[in-house]
């Protein structure tokens, strides 16, 4: 299995060198920038990835500030408050993706933020702040089984939108992991995602480097991202 010291090499090699792959690289928030988060941006980022789970990035990108505008720039309490006729009526309007189970799913994020706020006497930034991340793996399953439409990478994707520390799993990082025997069964089995967890713990022991960072000198290990092509 390679070492941290082998996997960066061989991305300085795909990327051109040192300091274009350093400038690739994500750096995450502090916990003390993520507590600083309204639990509405939290909402709305992970109601964006869910509406760009399978869809034209761009075009959800285009469409967002309607979205901002129509359901209160995702206010908590004020979307708690929405009647179904309301709820109904909104996800009728041509200014924005018109999907029923992901528009009702706004509302029902929005009760799983509440019930999270409730149940840790906390704000949902501080919940998600305060993870630990040698078990980031642990937050994604929160959020997919507390929360709706979050599972597989949209809970993922949306965190790292949102800064917390965490890598991905993307093809390419699925397939370097599969290269190098940390997974052989499904991706989103319970021993491939401690599987993986362990591995990324190990190689941030080894190299003071965070999880986002990893995951993409990982990826870049992998597939055909060479010089100018990033692959998460």
């Amino acid at each position: 299995m390679l070492t941290y010291n082998n996997i960066y090499d061989t991305a300085c090699s795909r990327k051109g060198g040192s300091d274009h792959l350093e400038s690739l690289l994500d750096r995450p928030l502090s916990d003390k920038q993520l507590k600083k988060i309204s639990d509405a941006t939290y909402l709305s980022e992970m109601t964006k990835k869910i509406f760009q789970s399978g869809f034209v990035w761009r075009v959800v990108e285009a469409k967002w500030a309607n979205f901002e505008e129509l359901f209160w720039g995702f206010d908590i309490d004020k979307l708690l408050m929405m009647p179904d006729e309301m709820l109904e009526e909104k996800g009728r309007d041509t200014r924005i993706i018109r999907n029923h189970k992901k528009i009702w799913a706004i509302r029902e994020n929005a009760m799983m933020i509440e019930s999270t706020r409730s149940h840790f006497g906390s704000s949902f930034a501080e919940f998600i702040a305060t993870w630990p991340g040698e078990d980031i793996t642990g937050l994604w399953l929160y959020l997919k089984k507390h929360g709706t439409r979050l599972g597989g990478n949209t809970g993922p994707y949306a965190l790292r939108s949102l800064g917390k520390d965490t890598f991905l799993l993307t093809r390419d990082v699925e397939g370097y992991l599969r290269e190098q025997k940390v997974i052989n069964t499904g991706i989103n089995t319970k021993s491939a995602l401690n599987n993986t967890q362990r591995y990324f713990n190990e190689l941030q022991q080894v190299s003071g480097r965070s999880l986002a960072e990893l995951s993409r000198l990982v990826s870049f290990c992998f597939g055909e991202n060479r010089v100018g092509v990033v692959s998460e």
